[in-house]
């Protein structure tokens, strides 16, 4: 039997894409892949504090050339309207992990055909950031007393991500090169704005990155530059995984079913079994049915991983 022809290799690995994955099989990857992304931010906190201050300073300098330093500003303001202060510091904690898990959740129920490549095109960003975290260790705004900031969370004794001792402790002050507050806020929006079908989730869709981009710099955790940082990560991301999944370009397609079979044929030929379309009658009776089985295995190894 021939393999099948280049356009059915397409169409499978297409079929595949627009199909979402066993649910325990992701929510095991979700797991681990965020145990793994927490586990590796601790571990990249380097011994002393002293680069993460100095590309502080860079920062700022850049920024202050550029007319882009609003983060004392917004930092003052935000502290002048404590309730306001309060409710900040309460986003900042929990909706960057309550909205992302809720838009994955949704994305895997409702609209499967999408879920591989936006899936992939978060996890891949996240991942690129973490060498961020690790070559570019930078304080946040509210450790630069000297610079006027405040942390609104020590400052009005509110709830928030650092608000004891343990959970400052147990993650990377550090790891703000780039935002993925920033990052995962654009990413909820694209999926929000692209997919929703009622106007008001899209509006919110519109408004969740802009509201996030403003907590974290008047909380003062984050400088204008990193969410810049983790916008163009998350979209970049986001572009890749798209034309790798939703735009798969044909001619690699055929090349690796082309392989795939070459190699499987090589195989065969290694075990001494007849290639497909031979050995018929008293051969094929000997290696008991060996070429019916290589024929399957040719169908199944032209397949697209």
């Amino acid at each position: 039997m021939a393999q099948p022809p280049p356009q059915a290799a397409a169409a499978t690995k297409r079929r595949r894409v627009l199909t979402a994955p066993p649910v325990w099989r992701e929510l095991l990857l979700v797991v681990l892949f965020y145990t793994g992304y927490t586990l590796t931010r601790i571990i990249l906190v380097q011994d002393g504090t002293g680069p993460a201050f100095a590309h502080a300073d860079q920062i700022l300098g850049v920024e202050r050339y550029l007319g882009l330093d609003v983060e004392l500003h917004l930092n003052q303001t935000l502290l002048s309207v404590p309730w306001l202060a309060r409710s900040a510091n309460i986003f900042y904690a929990t909706m960057h992990f309550i909205v992302t898990l809720g838009v994955v959740l949704w994305l895997y129920r409702y609209r499967p055909e999408h879920y591989r490549w936006l899936r992939t095109s978060i996890m891949t960003a996240t991942g690129v950031a973490l060498i961020g975290f690790w070559l570019y260790p930078l304080a946040p705004p509210r450790f630069l007393h000297n610079e006027g900031f405040v942390d609104p969370v020590t400052a009005l004794h509110s709830l928030g991500l650092y608000a004891s001792d343990a959970s400052g402790t147990l993650t990377n002050q550090y790891a703000a090169m780039p935002s993925m507050h920033a990052g995962w806020s654009l990413w909820c929006g694209i999926v929000l704005v692209k997919l929703a079908t009622q106007k008001w989730a899209k509006a919110l869709g519109a408004l969740y990155p802009i509201t996030t981009v403003y907590v974290i710099l008047a909380t003062a955790n984050h400088y204008v530059l990193d969410a810049v940082a983790g916008f163009a990560l998350v979209g970049g991301a986001a572009w890749l995984s798209w034309i790798l999944y939703v735009r798969y370009p044909e001619p690699i397609i055929v090349a690796r079913a082309r392989i795939a079979h070459g190699i499987a044929h090589r195989v065969r030929r290694g075990a001494g079994e007849p290639a497909p379309g031979h050995g018929h009658g008293h051969a094929a009776a000997a290696t008991g049915g060996g070429a019916t089985r290589s024929t399957y295995n040719s169908g199944r190894t032209s397949q697209p991983a």
